[in-house]
């Protein structure tokens, strides 16, 4: 039988733990698993004896972004299929991530790319591995970011040299900029996460979600929900320029790998670094 593409298990009391399990394709998000993780948050978002879960991904990845090779639906929530539909329902997931009441922790290491890199700017908090590879390759060749996180994390010069270049930071760059918590060496990740999840399920659920939601308020007051919205909107506008029309062309007509490869070998970077 198939191996389920997501694993679910409770490694200490009150904490749910998702694991991505599509190791061979880096965790890369397609139809099924997008949907296996919302109807799991859901079901965790809704669980008495779950006080904070975490996400992270089997294999040598967290996750390399949107799956290319695959059709990709709007299989997480109804979204009628209009100009600029995917980016604005992309947005809208991430928005249900900080809308429950659990606290979500975000675990990486390996690669965190793309729609990736958007799932873990979604979770409340992040821990990477030191060596973590983060960034958003596709604004080489495709279009800008769909939940653009990178300004409101990274700051504008950070955030500006990031969707300029596609350029990765790694885990410690991640923590220096304000994008990731705490950064451990590979061998801890598991461990260290998981002492974090279980120090925070110590507080009552109630007062977790009060916690959570303040913050998010705060941020929401700063503009953030309405300026990732918008930046939502010019990404849906990058599918109508010349160059992203050509590329998207190559992935209906060749293979994913190599169209991937080309688009970095000029850099040298991700999968053509030496």
């Amino acid at each position: 039988m198939d191996e389920p593409v997501l694993l679910l298990d409770n490694p200490e009391e009150g904490v749910r733990r998702l694991t991505m399990n599509r190791p061979e394709k880096h965790n890369a998000l397609n139809d099924e698993l997008r949907s296996a993780i919302f109807d799991a948050l859901r079901e965790a978002d809704s669980a008495r004896d779950v006080s904070v879960i975490v996400i992270r991904g089997n294999g040598p990845s967290f996750c390399s972004g949107y799956d290319l090779s695959s059709v990709n639906n709007p299989v997480e929530r109804h979204s009628a299929t209009t100009d600029g539909w995917w980016s604005r329902h992309v947005v809208a997931n991430w928005f249900e991530m900080w809308d429950m009441s659990k606290p979500i922790i975000g675990q990486v290491h390996g690669y965190c790319l793309a729609g990736g890199s958007e799932l873990a700017a979604a979770c409340d908090l992040l821990y990477v591995a030191e060596d973590a590879q983060i960034g958003y390759p596709p604004v080489r060749l495709m279009s800008p970011p769909d939940m653009q996180w990178q300004t409101w994390y990274l700051g504008f010069r950070k955030a500006m040299e990031a969707l300029l270049t596609g350029d990765a930071i790694t885990g410690i760059e991640a923590v220096d900029s304000g994008f990731a918590n705490k950064a451990f060496p590979m061998n801890q990740l598991d461990k260290k996460v998981t002492e974090i999840a279980t120090r925070i399920a110590k507080i009552p659920s109630d007062l977790l979600a009060l916690n959570k939601r303040s913050v998010h308020r705060a941020m929401e007051a700063m503009g953030v929900r309405e300026g990732i919205r918008a930046t939502a909107e010019i990404q849906a506008l990058g599918f109508h320029q010349k160059s992203s029309k050509e590329y998207m062309k190559l992935f209906k007509e060749g293979d994913v790998s190599k169209v991937l490869s080309d688009r970095d070998k000029p850099f040298g970077d991700y999968r053509e670094k030496d």
